[in-house]
C-alpha cells in the first residue's frame, strides 16, 4: 500500500504509530499520537488462538495491519509499526515462537508486517516490555527508573526498566517473570518447567487448580464471583496465585532492586485483595528492607495498555 505523507507544515497531526499486540487468543491494533492516546475508531482485532494454523494466524496479522494502515488519517506522518508479542522471540531477526501458538515457532513475524509496510520501521518486542514501556510512559510508573511491568491474564508476562533504560537482554527476552520457578511449588508448565510462576498464577492456571479442589465454575469470572461469594476453594486459589506473585517479586526485587511492580492484564481484577496477597508474601523478607520497599500497584492503564506499549517502541524509541 502507498502512503502518502504530506509536509510536516501540512498536517493536523502529530507523529504517529501503529501498534500490535499480538497473544494466546487475539491480535490488535491501533494508531497511537504521540502522547499515548489511541486515536478513536482505529483499534480492529482478529482471532488467533492455540488451534489456529500458521496460515491463519499470518490472516489475521495482516488484517489488523490494514485495517490500520487504511485508518491513518489523510494527513498523518506515520513514524512507525511497534509489535508487541508473547514470547519468547528472537529480537535479532524478528521471529516469535509464542508458547500459546503452537503453529509459529521461529515464525518471521517483523518480516511479515514489514512487507505490509515497506517504507516504514517496524519494531518487535516482548509484550511484557512493551506494558513495561506503557507504565512507564503514561501510567503507575511514571519517574520511576526502577520498573518491572507485569501482566496477570491468559498467561504471565513482565519487562523491566532498569535505571531509566528498557532491558530486552540479547535474545529480547529479559524480564520473562512468568517463567521464573517459585519455591514451594510444582504445577508443571507448558514451557518444560516445574513451578513456573505463570503455571500457578495465570488465570486459567488459577480456575484449573481450584476446578482440581472441587470447584464447580470455569471462568476467571467465575472465580471472581465465588471469591466475592466466600466460596472457600475460590478464596484459597486466588491467595495461592496471589503469594506464588508475591514469591516472584521478592525474587525479582533481590535480583536487580526494584522501586516498583506495576500489574495488570485481567486477571490482575480479580479481586483487590489479589494484591494484599502479593504483599504479605514480600514482608516474609523481613531482614531485607530493600526487598520489602518495593511498591506493587495495579496498572493504572485500562485494556489499551499493551497497545500504548507497542506504540512505546516508536514514539519512545530512545528507550528501547
Amino acid at each position: 500500500m502507498q502512503i502518502e505523507v504530506p509536509a510536516p507544515s501540512e498536517t493536523t497531526h502529530g507523529a504517529l504509530a501503529i501498534a500490535i499486540d499480538l497473544g494466546g487468543t487475539k491480535v490488535e491494533s491501533a494508531i497511537v499520537d504521540d502522547t499515548g492516546a489511541l486515536l478513536p475508531g482505529t483499534r480492529a482485532r482478529a482471532a488467533t488462538g492455540p488451534a489456529a494454523s500458521s496460515a491463519d494466524l499470518a490472516a489475521s496479522v495482516a488484517s489488523v495491519v490494514r485495517s490500520a494502515l487504511n485508518a491513518l488519517p489523510a494527513d498523518a506522518i506515520l513514524a512507525g509499526i511497534g509489535i508487541g508479542t508473547a514470547g519468547p522471540i528472537t529480537v535479532s531477526t524478528g521471529a516469535v515462537s509464542p508458547l500459546n501458538l503452537p503453529a509459529w515457532r521461529g515464525y518471521p513475524l517483523h518480516d511479515l508486517v514489514q512487507e505490509l509496510a515497506p517504507e516504514t520501521t517496524v519494531r518487535l518486542r516482548m509484550d511484557g516490555l512493551c506494558i513495561t514501556l506503557a507504565e512507564h510512559w503514561v501510567g503507575a510508573g511514571i519517574g520511576v527508573r526502577n520498573l518491572m511491568g507485569m501482566v496477570i491474564s491468559t498467561g504471565v508476562g513482565g519487562g523491566l526498566i532498569l535505571n531509566g533504560q528498557t532491558v530486552a537482554g540479547p535474545s529480547g527476552n529479559a524480564g520473562h517473570i512468568g517463567h521464573v520457578e517459585v519455591g514451594g511449588f510444582d504445577d508443571p508448565c507448558a514451557c518444560g518447567g516445574s513451578g513456573c510462576l505463570e503455571a500457578i498464577a495465570s488465570g486459567p492456571n488459577t480456575v484449573a487448580w481450584a476446578k482440581r479442589q472441587g470447584w464447580a465454575g470455569h471462568t476467571g469470572e467465575d472465580l471472581a464471583a465465588a471469591y466475592a461469594a466466600g466460596d472457600e476453594i475460590a478464596r484459597a486459589a486466588v491467595r495461592r496465585s496471589g503469594t506464588a506473585i508475591g514469591q516472584a517479586i521478592s525474587s525479582a526485587t533481590n535480583l536487580v532492586d526494584l522501586d516498583r511492580v506495576a500489574i495488570g492484564g485481567g486477571f490482575s481484577h480479580v479481586t483487590p485483595d489479589l494484591f494484599d496477597f502479593i504483599r504479605e508474601a514480600i514482608e516474609l523478607r523481613t531482614e531485607f528492607e530493600f526487598a520489602r520497599r518495593v511498591e506493587v500497584v495495579p496498572s493504572s492503564l485500562s485494556g489499551e495498555g499493551p497497545l500504548i506499549g507497542a506504540a512505546a517502541l516508536i514514539h519512545r524509541a530512545e528507550l528501547v
